[in-house]
């Protein structure tokens, strides 16, 4: 029998098995054969199955792994079934000639941009599969006027709409459960920016709600940022800023350990694109310096991350392929560097 559990520690670790393919076909043959311990799994443990068919680049099986999943889900209103379908569209972008199927699937979905928070990254992310990009910014453009439409009004005056887009009536929600807005915001401003386009007034509210909701996870439980030092960087770090060994880890082994559990956790969590950023002693002093701080402060560091997150070549995709060299720059295969610290 497979178990809530299994299915959250297989969508951590299938990609790194010996035979991934494998994991997917025995996920689909458990809900033929009514092996999972919750009935209810089913939609979920084939939208793993399609996920893991598709990075695998075996479009027929993941097409119908994920047809299956969209009709597992009781109800449409489901969230999942939502990302279901969303992957469902992404499989037939990438299957060629299916683009208007593709596309009809998606739009039934954008009504859910206002309404999920996780709508706004499943659906941008099937577009830019299909290289609609330009769409993706339309629509998270169009939904975002919307919601901050509504807050004006809500506020009682059409005329405060201004003050809502800057940001005074906006509230990002608790750190533990941003709202609809916040996320809507943040994937339109990743869009832009990855379509290279002018910084505009939303943009600036999407930075500043993401600062607001970055200081009060600090404050609440230390969420840890994606900054990765190489080794001389961070031995250099160590040596100039001991405190920080409490942020960063220990040693250099430590540091790559924290960073790998961090991203199998994202990726548990359905976050795609994922990847480290690296990160310069130099670059974090400097932020320091001009932002008057310190780099032991929360906030400083999370500035830091930041500016390292809208240079793209600070990004260090994550993961690699289990034979290709390690993203930490060690020289050694992942399946032999990183890849075992996140179950260490």
């Amino acid at each position: 029998m497979i178990t809530s559990a299994d299915l959250a520690d297989l969508r951590r670790s299938a990609l790194g098995t010996a035979n991934p393919l494998g994991v997917a076909a025995d996920l689909a043959d458990a809900v033929e054969q009514g092996r999972l311990a919750d009935p209810g799994d089913a939609g979920d443990a084939l939208t793993l199955a399609a996920e893991i068919a598709e990075v695998r680049a075996r479009l027929d099986a993941a097409l119908r792994y994920a047809d299956r999943a969209v009709a597992a889900y009781p109800s449409g209103d489901d969230a999942r079934a939502g990302f279901a379908r969303a992957l469902r569209a992404r499989i037939l972008f990438r299957s060629g000639g299916r683009e208007d199927e593709a596309m009809a699937e998606l739009t039934a979905l954008r009504p859910l941009l206002t309404e999920q928070p996780d709508a706004p990254a499943y659906v941008s992310a099937a577009l830019d599969a299909g290289g609609r990009s330009a769409t993706a910014e339309e629509w998270l453009s169009e939904a975002a006027d919307t919601l901050l439409g509504q807050r004006a009004t809500a506020a009682g005056d059409p005329a405060e709409t201004a003050s809502v887009t800057a940001g005074a009536a906006v509230e990002v929600g608790p750190p533990e459960a941003p709202g609809v807005l916040f996320f809507l915001l943040q994937q339109r401003h990743r869009v832009r920016r990855n379509l290279n386009m002018a910084h505009d007034r939303t943009d600036d509210l999407a930075d500043r709600l993401e600062n607001q909701l970055l200081r009060r996870a600090q404050q609440q439980a230390g969420e840890p940022d994606l900054v990765f030092f190489p080794r001389a960087e961070f031995d250099r770090l160590l040596a100039d800023q001991a405190t920080l060994t409490e942020v960063y880890g220990p040693d250099w082994d430590a540091h790559r350990a924290r960073l790998e559990k961090e991203l199998v956790r994202l990726a548990g969590t359905g976050r795609a694109g994922l990847h480290v950023l690296r990160g310069s002693v130099d670059g974090l002093t400097g932020h320091a310096g001009r932002q008057n701080g310190d780099p032991a402060e929360p906030q400083v560091r999370a500035g830091y991350a930041r500016e390292l997150e809208a240079r793209p070549d600070a990004r260090i995709p994550w993961p690699p392929e289990r034979n290709d060299a390690c993203w930490c720059g060690s020289g050694l295969k992942y399946k032999k560097c990183c890849l075992p610290r996140s179950r260490s």
